[in-house]
């Protein structure tokens, strides 16, 4: 049976908030989500890994294993890493890589307007 109760107003916009976050799973479980989207934008910023991870306050193992995770899952590498040397080594966020952050973003702003709108429906039948 529904909890016939008021609903209690917050501060902010004086109703409860509807969350929620969108995965794009692939053969393997998680191919995309904000946190490895983030991790790319990073690598993007950065070009290395090992950045990256640092400016997310991830382990540079954690990074690299969110990288091949995803290159594993996708036709095409998202991310192309080159080993170091007198340089040192580096990474490339490739086109592949492009389009997934960019289908990541449409979707997940599809989303947000879906949650808010229903969000909308459902505090306006209470």
């Amino acid at each position: 049976m529904p909890d016939e109760r008021p609903m209690k107003k917050t501060a902010s916009n004086g109703c409860y908030k509807v969350r929620g976050h969108i995965w794009i799973d692939g053969n393997e479980g998680t191919f995309l989500g904000a946190g490895r989207v983030a991790l790319l934008e990073s690598i993007r910023e950065t070009g290395s890994i090992t950045r990256a991870a640092k400016k997310l306050g991830m382990s540079y193992r954690k990074a690299w294993e969110l990288v091949e995770s995803m290159n594993g899952q996708s036709i095409e590498p998202i991310v192309k890493a080159s080993t170091g040397g007198k340089g040192g080594g580096g990474a490339l966020l490739t086109k592949a890589g492009e389009r997934a952050i960019e289908a990541f973003r449409l979707i997940d702003e599809a989303f947000g307007r879906f949650r808010e709108r229903e969000a909308e429906k459902f505090l306006r039948s209470r």
